[in-house]
């Protein structure tokens, strides 16, 4: 949404609005499908495996086997990415904020720093260096609040409220 408003220059504001409504559809649409495609993926493997031809039948057998394999492999990635960006998020708060600003500003300094040291890869590593810096920022400040909320309870999940 920020990257489309941003590239939407100087529009009225109901054609800005009409515009990040489409754009919040097909993101939300996209986002969903391909949620329900992996959610159904063992499904549409078995329903192959049970097929006459054995290329289905191969096929269906493949994605029966695989698709353990692919959610283990993105509650990895997720969580990393969750880390990555809530730690990003988190030092750009703390720079905009001007609070702990040495934090932000040695990320970095060390991402800038190792990114010119790796040659021709340095614009890629030195956003690999501040992803691992924002990730370590948010493990760090999730770290603290998991900790605070297990001096209040032992089964934080209890808290939640079903409406």
């Amino acid at each position: 949404m920020a990257i489309a408003l941003a590239s939407l220059g100087e529009l009225t504001l109901m054609t800005t609005a009409a515009a990040l409504f489409v754009v919040s559809i097909a993101i939300t649409a996209g986002v969903y499908g391909v949620v329900a495609i992996i959610v159904k993926l063992d499904d549409i493997g078995l329903h192959l495996a049970e097929r006459r031809t054995a290329g289905a039948r191969a096929l269906g057998n493949g994605l029966v086997h695989v698709v353990p394999m692919l959610l283990v492999a993105l509650s990895g990635i997720g969580t990393a990415a969750m880390l990555w960006v809530g730690g990003g998020i988190i030092l750009h708060g703390l720079e905009t904020l001007h609070i702990l600003e040495v934090v932000p500003q040695t990320v970095h300094d060390w991402s800038v720093a190792i990114g010119h040291s790796a040659g021709a890869f340095g614009p890629a590593v030195e956003w690999l260096v501040y992803a691992l810096g924002g990730a370590i920022a948010g493990l760090i400040v999730g770290g603290m609040i998991v900790a605070i909320v297990r001096q209040f309870t032992s089964h934080p999940e209890d808290l939640v409220v079903d409406l």
